[in-house]
Formats: C-alpha cells, structure tokens, sequence
C-alpha cells in the first residue's frame, strides 16, 4: 500500500502554511523520509460558519514547483474542483507537471461541494454531476494523445490537441492515472467507468461509512460491466494532533499522533484492500510528517 501526505497550502494547514519555502522543504523532507506521494488540495476559498476564512494556493501552480524540487514521490490532486476549472486548459496545466515531474502525476477530479466558493468566484453551482461527466469527456481523451471535438450542454471543444503532445504516452510509458473521488450513485458510475483510482475521505480507523461507500461502488462498477478489483481503493486519512495537544478528545474520523496507533491503522486499511492512503496532517508541520514516515516504516516491518 502506498502512503501519502498531503501538502499545506494555507495558514490554517500549519505554521508558514502558505509559504513556498516551508512547501518546499516539507515536500523534500517527506520524499527523503520515504513517503510515496505528495497532494494537493483545491480550493478557490473556504467559507464555514463561525470559522476563519482561508483559502489555499492553487494546486497545480504549487505542484509544479514540488515536480521541480522532487524526484521520486508521485504527486497528486486530491482533488481538482472541475466546476471551476476548464477541461481543455487543465488537461494542459496537467500534461506540463507530468512533464516536469517526469510521469509522477496522479491527476485526481471531483465535481466539487462548497457553494461559497463558487458564488464568490462567479461560477454556477448547479448540475455538477452532469458538468464533471463533460469535462471528463474532453479532458481524457486529450490527455491520452487524442484529438477532441465536443458539443456539450456545458463544455465545448473543436479540433482541440494538446502541443506540445503530453509526455504519456506519446514519450513515457503508461498513462496518466485519473483518480475521482465519488459517493453518489452517478459520481460513482462515472468513477466506475473512468477512473484507474476512486477515493474516499476523511477517515481515522475503517467504519460503516467506508464500508457503505465501498458497497456502493461495487455496485456502480457492476453496473458498468467493470470488475471492481481493477479501480484502485485510495483513502484520506486524518492525523489529529491539534486536538491531542489541545486536550480535545480525537475525532471519530481522525487518528492520534502515535507512531504505533497510526501504523495499526494503516495495516487495518492495507488488509481492506486500499491501495493508497493519502494522510491529512493537522497541524502540517516536519514533525508530523517525520511521525507519519516512522508509522508506514513500522506497517511495512521495517
């Protein structure tokens, strides 16, 4: 099983979150401690009642500095709100850190979910199922080498191709993997029929939610005429040591910042069947990503 953290990209995520150099060095730091990918959130701003209004760097912008700066880790969206973004333009954004990065990018999408952010950024908030299925069908088939021509309710393309040709997999071998993180049934039938990996998030130890949540995908894969072991399981999990240093109890859907809690847990998501866990660190901060590396060098026995 492969293990990830994902990248801070605002105040709240940490110390310095929005910094470039504390990015920097804790995406060295995590790639030299043996953590297998690093991840990128998407959000134009976060607006919650009662709390602080934040928002983070774009992820694409930072990924392609961490591509630079990097070598091995994959990096990944976790995940791109396609509402506010163009098909074409982000399956070019894409191409160009799979570029840089040399084949390391997991392109993650998802339809999208705060409405503040789309009403303060001037964006429609309405048929997102149906506008992420348009995007996708522009998107893939660029990324794949292909030449597009679309006519959708919502997106549209003519003749539209990706030069210079994105590095896989007219120069390196494979694809770019698409992840789609889905929970309602048409999410998942587009999961199902497109994705090479399906997330599902936030988690400390396995619950009924993510045993519903994988139910419900079998069954959309089903439908799909798609056997289900060959969509990739992929779970964000949580780190909570805000709260443990607060004295708060630790969320339901968070795990504490033990070496040897956080190790069970990643040996009981291994025994699920989850191919890849991509851990939200709270605060973000070299500590927790030094705790999270001593976690998956203990689940792998080393």
């Amino acid at each position: 099983m492969k293990i990830g953290a994902l990248l801070p990209l605002n105040d709240l995520d940490g110390p310095g979150g929005s910094r470039w150099p504390v990015l920097r060095d804790l995406a060295v730091t995590a790639e030299q401690a043996g953590l297998d990918s690093l991840w990128a959130y998407d959000h134009l701003l976060f607006r919650m009642p009662g709390e602080e209004e934040a928002g983070p760097h774009d992820p694409l912008a930072m990924l392609a500095a961490v591509a630079a700066v990097t070598s091995r880790v994959e990096l990944g969206t976790i995940v791109l709100g396609t509402g506010f973004r163009a098909p074409g333009v982000t399956a070019k954004m894409a191409a160009a850190i799979d570029e840089i990065s040399d084949g390391r990018l997991v392109l993650g999408l998802g339809a999208g979910w705060h409405e503040p952010e789309y009403a303060a950024f001037g964006y429609p908030f309405d048929h997102r199922v149906g506008r992420f299925g348009e995007f996708l069908a522009v998107a893939l088939p660029l990324l794949r080498g292909e030449r597009v021509t679309f006519h959708g309710q919502w997106h549209q393309a003519q003749d539209a191709v990706l030069l210079p040709p994105p590095p896989r997999p007219t120069r390196l071998p494979g694809r770019m993997p698409i992840l789609i993180a889905a929970k309602g049934e048409r999410m998942l039938r587009l999961a199902a029929r497109h994705a090479d990996a399906w997330n599902v998030a936030w988690f400390g130890l396995p619950t009924e939610r993510f045993h519903q949540r994988r139910a419900d995908l079998i069954s959309a894969c089903e439908a799909e005429d798609r056997d289900p072991a060959t969509l990739e399981v992929t779970v964000g999990l949580v780190i909570d040591a805000a709260a443990a240093a607060e004295g708060r109890p630790i969320p339901d859907d968070a795990l504490p910042p033990d070496v040897d809690a956080v190790a069970r847990a990643l040996d009981a998501w291994r025994d699920l069947g989850a191919g890849h866990v991509q851990v939200d660190l709270r605060p973000n901060g070299a500590q927790l990503v030094e705790l999270l590396a001593a976690a998956a060098s203990k689940h792998r026995g080393g």
